[in-house]
């Protein structure tokens, strides 16, 4: 029993140091976020915060699987929205944590190399997203919602991939809009109602 309870409170204190450390990396920016600073956060040393994870690079992979786990649960409920539509909230919502978009954006880039500790997040993390999209088209066409000559396979693979992209270069240009150029693309495409439109 000791060893069980001891299990779960190593869980508990994992699932502590990810939602912490969402917070500072919000709040501070990913150059703020050291293994350091956020071993402060919970009150350990870094020795302490790195015993519940292997290394750095996959504490912070925990922390973007922790992101996706929190925004799912967040967006979720809006059943009677386009799911298109939800999908621009996410996006908007991403433009007001800049420090885990470039954590994003750097482990996205740095799990190119297969054996990164991220690599197979970001893999089964694209799968997903690929069968979500899939899924939302291919309802959406049945539902009359979207046009019957839509690619659902190819929509997937493009709109993350221009999410991707935009993410890495609204870091370099705050200036860009995020959601409402994806939205231009979505009305382009017409998957999208212009008169539906949130930048209206």
């Amino acid at each position: 029993m000791a060893q069980r309870g001891s299990y779960a409170k190593g869980i508990a204190k994992r699932e502590e140091i990810l939602s912490t450390a969402l917070e500072v990396i919000a709040r501070e920016g990913y150059r703020g976020a050291s293994v350091k600073e956020l071993a402060e956060a919970v009150g350990l040393s870094q020795a302490g915060l790195l015993h519940y994870f292997d290394s750095k690079d996959e504490l912070f992979t925990e922390i973007l699987r922790k992101r996706d786990e929190i925004d799912l649960e967040t967006y979720r409920t809006e059943t009677d929205v386009d799911p298109l539509r939800v999908f621009l909230r996410v996006m908007r919502h991403n433009a007001e944590v800049p420090g885990l978009v470039e954590l994003y954006t750097r482990l996205n880039a740095e799990a190119s190399n297969h054996d990164h500790p991220a690599h197979r997040f970001f893999a089964e993390r694209r799968a997903a997203m690929h069968a979500l999209f899939d899924g939302v088209i291919d309802e959406g066409k049945r539902s009359g919602r979207y046009p019957d000559d839509v690619d659902t396979a190819t929509f997937g693979l493009v709109i993350t991939a221009v999410a991707d992209g935009l993410q890495t270069l609204w870091l370099q240009d705050p200036t860009i809009d995020m959601a409402t150029e994806i939205e231009r693309l979505l009305i382009s495409l017409g998957v999208l109602s212009p008169e539906r439109s949130t930048t209206a």
